[in-house]
């Protein structure tokens, strides 16, 4: 069952083709691989068993699992018939039974042709996609925006995530392209499906790529995706390289000020104010609709001139929720440029994060 609920993520509520919605059982050799699919993601995994047969088998995958989420812990038996594809369950007094499918039927796994291969830490790639996933786009007629940006050069490994209004960029210099550079879009999906796995596992994570697939293999479980077709947007040029004005705070008595306040904001802009005064920041909302409004004051060390700026504050609670220091700077340049957030300090020197928020424009 844990084997499946790993896998599970992969199958859609509606599939175009119905095979889709089972799970595949393959046998060789005393070993089952197990896979779903929905066609851009294929993802299986191997379970020891015991058998003398080889075969394979497309099992409803609902069922199955709702099955398995009833049972007790207990060892369980299957029994196929090959010509009519009806599967016979015993576990325990238990006895029931499904029809599956052809297993033939069943996608094959893309082969990635003339592959690059790097291997990279399961918390390393863990972390990556926590801390820019949640920036990606989720517009269609923008597909290249809906997925994390990798890049892989001489000097580092960088993931990039943006929709327009917030971007991330997060660096590791102790990881290097194994030959030759290269870049490519990974979509939102398959990283959400092995970013929860990654995150309990300390293991090495073997990434295989080329210009159409790319694939992550650890522990027995294997994800291969096709990539994002297109040219990733030049997100260099949006990041303002001079910001004068610097504000240094503590980041969860930001983040808890900021969402007491963002309850009283307008529901369709989010928007808070801040205003920085010497080392006082000020943090306001409004709601002219329903006469809400809120002001939170904090104390902070800033350089620079005084500023009034406006956010969406879903972005900042967002951005400060990923970041993990004592302290953050936001550095800023002008009320209508984008702030830029930074944890203060980083603990791991291998590491580089930087976030940024395009700002909203101030109500009068």
């Amino acid at each position: 069952m844990k084997h499946l609920q790993h896998i599970g993520g992969v199958l859609n509520s509606s599939n175009s083709l119905p095979i889709l919605d089972n799970f595949l059982f393959e046998i060789e050799k005393g070993e089952m691989t197990v896979s779903a699919s929905d066609l851009e993601t294929t993802m299986n995994t191997k379970i020891a068993i015991k058998s003398e047969e080889s075969g394979n088998i497309a099992v409803p995958a609902k069922m199955l699992m709702d099955m398995l989420k009833k049972l007790p812990e207990t060892p369980l038996s299957f029994s196929i018939d090959d010509k009519t594809f009806a599967i016979e369950i015993s576990a325990g007094e238990g006895k029931y039974r499904l029809t599956g499918f052809d297993g033939n039927e069943f996608p094959k796994v893309p082969s990635i042709a003339k592959p690059s291969t790097i291997k990279i830490n399961s918390h390393v790639i863990a972390n990556a996609i926590n801390k820019t996933i949640f920036a990606a786009g989720n517009d269609d007629l923008r597909p290249t925006m809906s997925g994390v940006f990798c890049q892989l050069s001489e000097q580092n490994i960088l993931f990039v995530a943006t929709d327009a209004h917030k971007l991330v960029r997060y660096t590791r210099s102790d990881y290097k392209a194994p030959k030759t550079a290269a870049s490519f879009i990974l979509p939102k999906k398959p990283l959400n499906l092995i970013k929860g796995i990654l995150a309990a596992e300390d293991t090495e994570v073997t990434m295989v790529y080329n210009n159409t697939n790319a694939s992550f293999s650890f522990n027995g479980i294997n994800l291969i995706c096709r990539l994002i077709d297109g040219k990733y947007p030049n997100y260099e040029a949006v990041i303002p390289k001079t910001n004068p004005n610097k504000l240094t705070i503590d980041r969860v008595a930001l983040l808890n000020s900021i969402g007491r306040v963002a309850l009283f904001a307008n529901k369709s802009t989010n928007q808070v104010r801040l205003k920085i005064t010497g080392s006082e920041l000020s943090i306001s909302a409004e709601d002219y609709d329903y006469n809400n409004a809120a002001n939170d004051r904090l104390t902070c060390s800033y350089v620079g001139e005084d500023m009034e700026i406006g956010f969406n504050s879903k972005f900042l609670l967002e951005m400060l929720s990923n970041l993990e220091s004592d302290n953050v700077i936001i550095e800023m340049s002008a009320p209508n440029r984008a702030g830029i957030l930074l944890p203060a300090e980083n603990e791991n020197k291998e590491e580089d994060i930087l976030m940024l928020v395009m700002p909203v424009m101030l109500n009068s």
